[in-house]
């Protein structure tokens, strides 16, 4: 039986003056998969950034019954919170293994260097190209890389902000393939802010659809790629 693992009620964020997100509240229970879906400026990127305190923030938000509300962005890295950001956000500069170490920065276990090797394993390509900078990788690549690296911290809850962006189809569904391997294997609870929502709505158990900044609609998956109102907006059909 799952439980509530991450619980957030009333969230509200804002840019200066510019308010955002109006007071949301979802959940996403331990080892499920959520999804946010929602039109452009709906606030999906602002929630993951308020997630991780990387931006003003009113509300409550609560790890396995802690709240991170008040908390830092680097005390929430170290509850065990892993951010992917839209546009992949690797160090192109250094090199692929440098920058799998640096997701594993805040470890102080002796297995580091074997959890590298299993993402190799996870992702042959990065073993591949272990020398090369993130810079010269394929966009592809580069968001292997940006998971990879957001998985050395070993997370319990990985938030990922639309991580198909700018990948060919094929891709993409290798991608969300090996994110659900992940998810059943570790039992890593995920976040996933997706503008292919048939992908993710194929993926996720729960759902939610943000509309300029409040919950719009929220249920099952299955049932919300069902509805006839998601369908037309978000799926085409």
């Amino acid at each position: 039986m799952s439980s509530a693992y991450l619980e957030v009620a009333g969230l509200k964020a804002a840019y200066g003056d510019i308010q955002v997100l109006h007071g949301i509240d979802f959940s996403v229970d331990e080892g499920q998969i959520a999804v946010i879906l929602g039109a452009n400026g709906a606030g999906k990127t602002t929630t993951l950034r308020a997630l991780c305190a990387m931006v003003s923030t009113e509300g409550s938000v609560k790890l396995a019954g802690e709240e991170l509300a008040g908390q830092s962005t680097a005390d929430i890295v170290r509850r065990g919170v892993a951010h992917v950001p839209q546009g992949r956000g690797t160090f192109p500069d250094l090199s692929v293994e440098e920058n799998l170490m640096a997701g594993a920065f805040v470890r102080t276990d002796a297995d580091v260097q074997a959890d590298i090797e299993q993402w190799y394993e996870t992702f042959p390509v990065l073993g591949e190209r272990r020398i090369q900078t993130a810079g010269s990788l394929s966009g592809g690549e580069q968001q292997m890389l940006a998971i990879a690296r957001a998985l050395m911290l070993r997370p319990s809850l990985l938030l990922l902000d639309e991580p198909s962006l700018g990948l060919a189809p094929m891709i993409t569904r290798s991608l969300f393939e090996q994110l659900t391997a992940i998810n059943e294997e570790a039992g890593t609870t995920m976040l996933v802010v997706e503008q292919n929502a048939a992908l993710a709505l194929g993926v996720a158990n729960q759902a939610y659809v943000l509309e300029a900044g409040e919950m719009a609609l929220s249920g099952p998956a299955d049932e919300l790629a069902a509805d006839d109102n998601v369908r037309r907006a978000y799926l085409g059909y």
